[in-house]
Parts: C-alpha cells; structure tokens; sequence
C-alpha cells in the first residue's frame, strides 16, 4: 500500500510546456512503462492549452472553479471527466477573468499498449528542450538551426524527445471524451458492508478503467481489496489500516493488496480503478 497525505506534499511549478501560471501536487506516481500512472493536483490561471490528445488515458476531477476546453465542454466544480487515449479535446481556454481552478488529474497507460511516460521524466524532458527551442501557445518551435520537427504540440514534442522516435496515437474507441456530473447518480449500498455506499461511474475500454464514488457512515467500515486501485479522500476523516486519512489523503492499492476503511465522519471517496493490462505487449 501507498498512502500519501496531502500536507507531506509540497506544490512547485510545472507544465513548462503550457501557457499561464501552473502549480502541482504529485500524490502519487509509478515509474514509467505499460502500466504507469500518476495522479496530481493542479491549479492554473489564466491556463490555455491547444487542442491536442495523448497516447495515455486521463481523468480528471474539478476540485474548484471551472476548467474550460472550448467544445470539447466545460467542467464544472464536482464534475468528473474521462479523456479516452487518441482522443483530440480542448483548446483548454482561461476562465473569465483569470480565475484559478484546482483539478485532480489521474493519467495511466491505457488498452492500446502505448504505456505512461511519468511527469518527472516529462518536466526533465521539456527542461532538455527549453535549451533546443521554445515552447509558445503549447506548441514547441525547434531553433531554425537544429535539425528534427519545427513546430510540434508540445507534450508531443517531449515524449518524442524522450523516447527518440515519432509518436503514433492510438485509434481512438470513443467519439469524444465523456463528461460526468456525480451528484446526479443514486448512492447503491454496498453489500454486506453496513453503512457504505457507492456511486459507479462506470467502466471504459474493454480493459476496464473505471471510477466510482464511495460513501461511508461515521463508524462505518470497509474491507478494501486491491487491484492497481487508486482512492481519493473527498471529505471526511477516519483511518486506512493503521493510517489515518483527511480530505486530500490518496492511497494506492497494489494486486493482491488489501486495507480497511475505517471512518471517523461522513466520509466521500473517489476510487479509479487503473486498467487490467496483463497480456498485453508494450509498444
């Protein structure tokens, strides 16, 4: 188990490769590969980004203010999004007025095999760049004297960099990402585990990446049972294991691996369950 509390987690400047001020929170994070995830807060402001898409999957809470992505939609405080690989979406626009936002971001390797490049690598790779060109308005511009591509999306440009070959984007399975609103889902009890509820948001790819909201009762409690699942504290207080939690407190159960929920007070969790990727071969 990898529990992370929110306070033992310091916030720097990232995305050097995005226009406007940015600041993060690495919660969690694996190594790079096929079955590499990583999951942050971010706050933004006056934050754009172009239209553009990866070869990874992405979900995306609104923790605070709104996260506009042009007509891909917008995201509202408390909406969820899932953003499919090979899925175009955006330009990500600032809010009126310049408002900050803060989002919870989940990214994984997804059913096509591409795997996850890791944030760490991905800032040292647009470090590496800054020194070969400029990124501006999202878009990487290699100096006219250098040889490579001139002007590439930029986290196209720094995976490109790092893994020294072309990028090839998986076939999207989805028209467009899908954009949920939680509050208008039923809370399901839970069975055999008085006191917790759940709401699913559902399953994507024949992989299953998944996400749900969990509800606990004060002094409830809930065997949790791990299968590369990832577990946001919303609200509330309690413990996991001999662990305490708090609102921002993420937890990473491995296969196999198993916890108990324990809540304190009404607790709200946000679980994502990370794709099944065995038998698959990287690419």
């Amino acid at each position: 188990m990898d529990i992370k509390q929110i306070d033992q987690v310091e916030d720097y400047a990232a995305s050097l490769h995005r226009t406007g001020k940015s600041t993060r929170q690495d919660l969690l994070e694996s190594e790079s590969g096929l079955e590499g995830y990583s999951l942050i807060i971010s706050r933004s402001e006056a934050r754009f980004s172009p239209r553009h898409r990866h070869n990874f999957e992405q979900y995306r809470y609104q923790l605070e203010g709104t996260a506009q992505y042009s007509k891909t939609g917008t995201l509202k405080q408390g909406m969820l999004g899932y953003f499919p690989e090979g899925m175009h979406y955006g330009p990500q626009t600032p809010n009126e007025g310049g408002d900050a936002g803060a989002v919870l971001v989940l990214q994984c390797g997804g059913a096509s095999g591409c795997g996850y490049v890791n944030r760490s690598e991905v800032l040292a790779g647009a470090k590496e760049l800054q020194k070969m060109g400029a990124f501006k308005e999202g878009v990487f511009h290699r100096n006219p004297d250098l040889p490579g591509k001139k002007n590439v999306e930029g986290s196209q440009a720094i995976w490109e960099h790092i893994m020294k070959h072309d990028l090839v984007y998986p076939k999207p399975r989805y028209a467009a990402p899908v954009f949920m609103h939680p509050e208008n889902f039923d809370w399901v009890p839970v069975k055999r585990s008085p006191g917790v509820f759940e709401k699913l948001m559902g399953f994507f790819t024949e992989r299953e990446t998944g996400a749900s909201f969990l509800k606990l009762e004060p002094n409830a409690t809930y065997a949790l049972s791990g299968n590369r699942d990832i577990f946001f504290v919303v609200s509330g207080t309690g413990s996991v294991g001999l662990e305490p939690y708090s609102p921002a407190t993420s937890v990473f159960l491995d296969r196999g691996e198993k916890a108990t929920l324990t809540a304190k007070e009404e607790t709200e969790i946000l679980r994502f369950s990370l794709p099944d990727l065995t038998g698959i071969q990287a690419h």
